[in-house]
């Protein structure tokens, strides 16, 4: 199975990876919703399972680059608060 097409439906879905938060996360309610009906031929339930899987990690990613950019705000003169772009690779702890 491709992140483009479902290989067992033919239907065409966007690159996991260029899925925004809710996007990401309303197509893993849906996929766990078709997964929970049953019914589905073995081969559908393994690409549905594999693409749920995969949702769950870029959600997981997006949600935990959220919190580290929240976590790098920092305050400016005056009490303001500032976002510090930082890349998660570039974060440290503490």
């Amino acid at each position: 199975m491709t992140d483009r097409a479902d290989a067992t439906s033919g239907v065409e879905r966007a690159p996991i990876a260029e899925l925004s938060f809710d996007d990401a996360l309303a197509e893993l309610q849906r996929t766990v919703a078709e997964l929970e009906m049953g019914g589905q031929p073995l081969e559908r339930t393994i690409a549905l399972y594999e693409r749920g899987v995969a949702l769950h990690e870029r959600c997981a990613l997006l949600l935990s680059d959220a919190e580290l950019r929240v976590q790098q705000l920092v305050s400016r003169a005056g009490g303001a608060l500032a976002a510090v772009d930082v890349r998660p690779e570039e974060a440290t702890e503490g």
